[in-house]
C-alpha cells in the first residue's frame, strides 16, 4: 500500500478516486507542528526554532505515523507553495520518515494527480528555510514588540511585520483626508451640432491651461469660466483619427481574484479564499494562492479549442503578461481545470466565483477589442484676456467586440458607456462650428478616498509589502480580532482609536514599520527561497536590528515609578468592569497607580481625608470615621469604621446618624 498525504480532507476523496487501489490517502489538516503559544519558542542564539505538535497535530501525527510504519512508500502532497513545502518537511520529521516522496500538482484533475505522483522530487530545503524564516520574524516583532507597545498603548496589543505596516497605510489615508481642504472649481463643456445620426450632439471641453494663475493647478474664476461658456463661434484646428485596441485583462492571481470577487461580488478577501479553497479541493479550479498572471501552454491550448468550437474569436498568438516584481511564479495563474464547463460549485457563492474565475481565464486568450478613435481641437474666434480658447473633443465607437464579445468579469460598462456616448462627427480642418450651447462646470476637488479590504490588498501588493496569501489572514487579525480597523456602512476601512494610538507608539522607532524596509525583507525572504541568502544571517541581522529599536521605544515611552523608579505599565480594559491606570510594574510589592491621562499616567489621586466623628471605637478607643456614599456598583453605604485601620477593622453601621454598636458590621 503506498500513502499519500495532503492537507485538506476535502481533497483525499477525489484524489483516491483518481488513483485507485493500492493507494490510501489522508489529511494532515494543514500544520500539525508549529512554534508554542506561550513562549517565544526561538532560541535567540542560534535562531532555531523549537516546534511542538498543535493541538490537533498530535493526535494526527499518532495516526499518520501508524499509517506510514505499514505504506510501502510515502508520498508528500501538500500544498504547491513554501507553507505547504514546510508542512511537508514537518510532516517528515514528526513521522520520521527518510525517504518521502514530495510531489505537487496544480489542479486536482486525474492527469494531474497521476502525473505528479509518476515523477516525485526531493523536498525544497530551501523553500522549507524561507518560510521558516517568515514564521520565525514574525515571531520574533510579536512576541518581542508586543508586550513592549502593550505597556504603553494599553494591554492586550500586539505588533506585526506586516499587520502593523497595513494599519499604518490605512491610518495615514485618514490624516490625509482629515487635512484635505475642498477647492471650487470650474470647467466649461461646449455642445456643438447634431449630425451623422448623432441625436444629442457632440461635446468638447475647455482645456483651461493657459488660463490657470500662477501657481494654481485649477480655474477659480466663475466669471472667467462664464465668459468662455458665452463664445459662439469656433475652427477646427486638428482632427485626427485612429483604430485603438483594448487588450483584455491577465488571468488572476491570488490578489487580483481577492479585489476582482470584493468590487463585483462583494466578498470579502476571506471569503474570497475559503469559496476558492473549496473549488479548488472539488476540482473545479487550480490552485488559488499564485503570484502568476501566467497560464499553462496546456491550458492555453484548451481555452483556444474552446474559443474556436464556440465561436469565440481567439488571439491570433498564445497570450502571456508581465508579472509584478517580486512575484513568485511557481504556479500558473488561477483558472477553471475545465473550461468548457460552464457552471461548478456548491451553492451560489462557489458558483459565482468560479464564473469570474473561468470567464477572466478564457478572455485573457481572446482578440483584442477594437475601437474607431476621432479626437479634434477646437479654436475660438474671440479671444478672451486676449488669449485665444481652445476646446478639445474625444470620442470612440467599437468596431471589433472581441474579448468583450464574452461580457468578462473585469468590463466596465459604466467606462464604456461613457467614452462611448460622445460620437464626434467627420470634421475638416479650418471649417467653422457654431456652439448650440455651453455649460459652466462647477467641480470641487475631492480627498483621497478610504481604503476597502480590496484597495488595501492592492496597495500592499503594490507596495511589496507581505504575499499575496496572507492577505485575507492579515485582514481578519487587523479588523476583526484586533479592532485596529473597521468596516464603514460604505464598505470602507477606518481606523480605530486604537488603531492610531499603536501606529503613533511604533512610527518613527521601529524599522518594520518603514513601508520600504518591509518590502526589503520580503525580498530578503526570495533570497533564501533562491538559495541566495542564508537563514540565520536574514534572521539575526533583522533581530539584532529589533533589539536595538525596543531598547529606543522603552527608553522613550517609559515612565518610571515616582516610589520605587520600576517602569509603569499602562494597565487598560474596556466593558462594564473596565479599567484605564497606569499601575508599578513591581506589584504587590510596589502599589503605586495612577490614572491615564491621554496616555500617558495621571496625577496621583489623593484620598479624601476622613470624616472623624465625635464617636470613639469601643475596641481601640480611636476616633471612628463617618463612612458614606455610593460604590461603583450604584450601591449606598453609610457605616463608621475605626480610624486605626488597618491596624484595627472594627465597623458599625449608622443608625439615626450615630454608629449602631448593637449591631457590629
Amino acid at each position: 500500500m503506498k500513502l499519500l498525504i495532503v492537507e485538506s480532507p476535502g481533497k483525499t476523496k477525489k484524489i483516491k478516486e483518481y488513483l485507485g487501489e493500492g493507494w490510501q490517502v489522508e489529511a494532515s489538516y494543514g500544520h500539525v507542528r508549529d512554534l508554542p503559544e506561550k513562549d517565544l519558542g526561538v532560541n535567540l542564539t542560534t535562531f532555531a526554532p523549537h516546534y511542538v505538535p498543535t493541538e490537533r497535530g498530535a493526535k494526527r501525527i499518532r495516526e499518520l505515523k501508524a499509517l506510514a510504519d505499514k505504506a510501502e512508500e510515502v508520498y508528500l502532497a501538500t500544498d504547491p507553495d513554501r507553507e505547504g513545502e514546510a508542512i511537508a518537511w514537518h510532516l517528515k520529521e514528526a513521522l520520521g520518515l527518510k525517504t518521502p516522496k514530495r510531489v505537487t500538482f496544480q489542479e486536482i484533475t486525474e492527469k494531474a494527480v497521476r502525473q505528479a505522483v509518476s515523477g516525485p522530487r526531493v523536498i525544497d530545503n530551501d523553500l522549507v528555510m524561507a518560510q521558516e524564516a517568515r514564521r520565525v520574524l514574525d515571531r520574533l516583532v510579536g512576541y518581542q514588540v508586543s508586550p513592549a507597545l502593550s505597556h504603553v498603548a494599553g494591554q492586550g496589543k500586539s505588533a506585526g511585520r506586516v499587520q502593523s505596516p497595513a494599519v499604518k497605510i490605512v491610518v495615514e489615508r485618514e490624516k490625509a483626508i482629515s487635512c484635505f481642504k475642498v477647492t471650487t472649481h470650474y470647467g466649461v463643456e461646449v455642445v456643438f451640432e447634431a449630425v451623422e445620426h448623432v441625436s444629442s450632439g457632440w461635446k468638447a471641453l475647455w482645456k483651461s491651461k493657459d488660463f490657470l494663475q500662477s501657481g494654481s493647478e485649477y480655474i477659480l474664476d466663475k466669471a472667467l469660466a462664464d465668459k468662455i461658456a458665452g463664445l459662439k463661434y469656433y475652427t477646427v484646428t486638428g482632427f485626427e483619427e485612429s483604430e485603438k485596441k483594448e487588450s483584455p485583462p491577465a488571468p488572476f492571481t491570488t490578489s487580483a481574484l481577492q479585489q476582482a470577487a470584493s468590487k463585483k461580488l462583494k466578498f470579502s478577501p476571506k471569503k474570497t479564499m475559503e469559496l476558492a479553497q473549496k473549488l479548488y479541493e472539488g476540482g473545479h479550479i487550480t490552485y488559488m494562492r499564485t503570484d502568476s498572471p501566467n497560464l499553462s501552454q496546456e491550458a492555453i491550448e484548451a481555452i483556444m479549442e474552446y474559443c474556436r468550437a464556440n465561436n469565440l474569436p481567439a488571439a491570433a498568438a498564445p497570450r502571456s503578461f508581465k508579472s509584478k516584481a517580486g512575484s513568485q511564479e511557481a504556479h500558473e495563474a488561477i483558472r477553471a481545470t475545465h473550461v468548457e464547463v460552464e457552471n461548478a460549485g456548491e451553492g451560489e457563492e462557489q458558483q459565482a466565483l468560479y464564473k469570474l474565475i473561468r470567464l477572466q481565464a478564457v478572455a485573457s486568450q481572446m482578440a483584442d477589442a477594437a475601437y474607431a478613435v476621432r479626437k479634434a481641437v477646437l479654436q475660438s474666434e474671440e479671444k478672451i484676456e486676449d488669449k485665444p480658447v481652445i476646446l478639445e473633443a474625444s470620442g470612440r465607437k467599437m468596431t471589433f467586440a472581441g474579448w468583450r464579445s464574452l461580457n468578462a468579469p473585469e468590463e466596465d460598462e459604466e467606462e464604456k458607456e461613457e467614452a462611448e456616448e460622445n460620437q464626434i462627427p467627420s470634421l475638416r480642418a479650418e471649417s467653422r462650428l457654431l456652439a448650440q450651447s455651453a455649460r459652466v462646470l462647477t467641480k470641487q476637488t475631492k480627498p483621497p478616498a478610504r481604503y476597502t479590504e480590496a484597495s488595501l490588498v492592492r496597495e500592499l501588493e503594490n507596495r511589496g509589502i507581505g504575499r499575496p496569501a496572507t492577505y485575507a489572514a492579515i485582514l481578519e487579525n487587523i479588523i476583526a480580532h484586533k479592532g485596529y480597523l473597521e468596516i464603514d456602512k460604505k464598505r470602507n476601512l477606518v481606523p480605530t482609536g486604537t488603531g492610531c494610538a499603536v501606529v503613533e507608539a511604533m512610527n518613527g522607532i521601529f524599522c518594520f514599520m518603514d513601508l520600504d524596509f518591509t518590502k526589503g525583507l520580503e525580498d530578503g525572504l526570495d533570497e533564501v527561497a533562491g538559495g541566495r541568502k542564508k537563514y540565520h544571517d536574514l534572521v539575526s541581522a533583522a533581530n539584532a536590528k529589533l533589539s536595538q529599536e525596543i531598547g529606543v521605544f522603552t527608553a522613550k515611552n517609559c515612565h518610571a515609578c515616582p516610589e520605587c523608579g520600576k517602569p509603569l505599565l499602562h494597565r487598560m480594559k474596556k466593558g462594564k468592569d473596565g479599567y484605564d491606570f497606569w499601575g508599578c510594574s513591581g506589584w504587590p510589592e510596589c502599589k503605586y497607580s495612577v490614572p491615564d491621562a491621554g496616555g500617558k499616567p495621571g496625577a496621583k489621586q489623593e484620598k479624601k481625608p476622613l470624616e472623624l466623628s465625635e464617636y470613639q471605637c469601643p475596641q481601640c478607643g480611636k476616633p471612628l470615621a463617618h463612612k458614606h456614599g455610593v460604590n461603583k456598583s450604584g450601591k449606598a453605604y453609610d457605616f463608621y469604621g475605626c480610624s486605626g485601620y488597618p491596624a484595627c477593622a472594627a465597623r458599625f453601621w449608622s443608625k439615626n446618624g450615630a454608629p449602631d454598636f448593637e449591631a457590629k458590621s
